[in-house]
C-alpha cells in the first residue's frame, strides 16, 4: 500500500520577506559650472582659445555624473538581487505547490482495491467440507482391513503432500513439466490413492473400487490445492479490507489539511509576487533616472566640445590681446 505523508508546515519556514530596500546615501551635488549650460559654454569656450586639450574636462564631467551615477546603481543592484530572491521563493512555493497538489489527486483518485470476502470465505467452506467427505471416504474404506482411525488420517495427509507446495503444475501456464516435478507433485497422492484402490477391492466391485481409486486421487491432486489457493485469496481480500479502511482514514483527515496547505501556498507565493512587482516597478524607475542621469552627461560632453571646437577654430583668427581680453 502506497503511504500518504502529510506534509508539516515546518517545510515552508521562510516568511515572505518584508525588509525594506536599503536606501544609498545621494551623492554630493554638482558643480554650478556644470549645472548652468551658460557656465559649461564658457568653460569649453575658454578651454578652446587656450592651448589645453578637453579630454581632462570631459575626464572630470564623466567622474562628477559617475559619482552621481553610484546610489542609483547601488539601488539597482539591491533590487535585483531582492527580486533574484524572491523568484526563487516563488519558485520554491510552485514546487512545493505542484508536488502537494499531485499527491492530493493521487489519493483522491485512489479507488479501493476490490475485494470477494464472501465468495472467498464460501469457497474455503466448501473446500474444508470436500477434504472433510474424502477423508471420511478414505477412512469408511480402510475401517474393514484397519480398524485404527489414525490409519486412514496418515494415509489422508499422505495424499494431501502436494497441499504443502508452493505451486502446482495444474494451475500455471507455460511452465515446463520434468519427470521429477511430475513425480513430486502426484507421487504420493498417486500412492495414496493405490492404496485406498487396493483396499476397496477386497470389499467392492472392482468397478466401484477403480472409480473410488480415481475419485480420491483427483480429490487429492485438486481439492488440497484449492484449499490453500483459497487460504491465500483469503489473506489478500483480508488486506485489501485493511488497506480499504485506511484509504478511507486518509481522505477524511489528510485531504482537508493538504487542501489548506495549497491555499496557504498560494496566498505565500501571490504575497512574494506582490512584493515582487512592487520592487520591479522602484527598479524600473531607478533604471530610467540612471538612463537620464547618462543621458544628461553625454549631452553636456558633447555641449562642452562643441563651444570647445567653435572657440579652437576661431581661435588662430583672434590676437593676442583679444584673447587676453577675453580671460580678463
Amino acid at each position: 500500500m502506497r503511504t500518504y505523508l502529510s506534509p508539516n508546515l515546518s517545510v515552508f519556514p521562510e516568511s515572505v520577506p518584508n525588509a525594506p530596500i536599503a536606501v544609498t546615501s545621494k551623492a554630493d551635488p554638482l558643480p554650478d559650472w556644470l549645472t548652468d549650460e551658460e557656465n559649461l559654454r564658457d568653460e569649453g569656450v575658454m578651454f578652446g582659445l587656450s592651448d589645453a586639450g578637453p579630454d581632462g574636462k570631459i575626464a572630470e564631467i564623466r567622474s562628477l555624473f559617475n559619482h552621481q551615477a553610484t546610489p542609483l546603481e547601488g539601488r539597482i543592484q539591491e533590487h535585483t538581487e531582492k527580486i533574484d530572491e524572491l523568484n526563487g521563493l516563488i519558485e520554491q512555493r510552485e514546487n512545493l505547490i505542484t508536488s502537494l497538489r499531485d499527491q492530493t489527486n493521487a489519493l483522491r483518485d485512489k479507488n479501493p482495491a476490490p475485494n470477494n470476502l464472501m465468495r472467498t470465505v464460501i469457497s474455503l467452506l466448501l473446500s474444508v467440507l470436500i477434504c472433510i467427505g474424502n477423508f471420511y471416504l478414505i477412512d469408511e474404506t480402510l475401517r474393514p482391513a484397519f480398524p485404527n482411525r489414525w490409519i486412514g488420517v496418515g494415509v489422508f495427509l499422505a495424499g494431501m503432500f502436494n497441499l504443502f507446495g508452493r505451486t502446482s503444475f495444474f494451475y500455471e501456464t507455460d511452465t515446463r513439466l520434468s519427470g521429477r516435478r511430475l513425480v513430486e507433485e502426484i507421487g504420493l497422492p498417486f500412492a495414496a490413492s493405490v492404496f485406498v484402490l487396493v483396499q476397496a477391492w477386497q470389499t467392492q466391485s472392482a468397478g466401484q473400487a477403480i472409480a473410488l481409486g480415481v475419485f480420491v486421487f483427483f480429490l487429492f491432486l485438486l481439492a488440497g490445492k484449492l484449499l490453500l489457493s483459497t487460504l491465500t485469496t483469503l489473506q489478500t481480500d483480508i488486506d485489501n479490507i485493511q488497506t480499504n479502511r485506511e484509504l478511507i482514514i486518509d481522505k477524511e483527515k489528510k485531504l482537508p489539511v493538504w487542501e489548506a496547505q495549497l491555499s496557504q501556498l498560494a496566498r505565500e507565493a501571490d504575497a512574494i509576487r506582490t512584493q515582487k512587482w512592487s520592487i520591479v516597478t522602484a527598479l524600473t524607475q531607478t533604471e530610467a533616472d540612471l538612463t537620464r542621469l547618462n543621458a544628461r552627461r553625454d549631452g553636456l560632453v558633447n555641449l562642452f566640445l562643441s563651444e570647445f571646437e567653435l572657440a579652437r577654430s576661431v581661435r588662430d583668427q583672434l590676437t593676442q590681446q583679444q584673447r587676453e581680453a577675453i580671460f580678463n
